[in-house]
């Protein structure tokens, strides 16, 4: 099992819901280790790097295109 990412992040992921159920990092992978698993040893770092820069490029049409999106939502009601 996997995590793409832990929203407890610096923190270690922690749920009542693994404890004493799974064993990480043997029954699913979180985060970092599960991105250089799939992708290889220090992954996590480039693919951080690679969505902040991304993000801040298209960070004005996002922005945009969300508040089209939430006009015409409330628009409809």
């Amino acid at each position: 099992m996997a995590f793409p990412y832990n929203p407890y992040h610096p923190k270690p992921y922690h749920r009542f819901t693994e404890v004493g159920m799974m064993n990480p990092p043997y029954d699913f992978l979180i985060g970092e280790q599960y991105w250089d698993f799939i992708g290889g040893k220090n992954i996590f770092g480039d693919l951080l790097s690679t969505f902040d820069e991304v993000g801040k490029k298209f960070k004005n049409r996002l922005d945009e295109k969300f508040k089209q999106i939430a006009k015409e939502k409330f628009d409809s009601y």
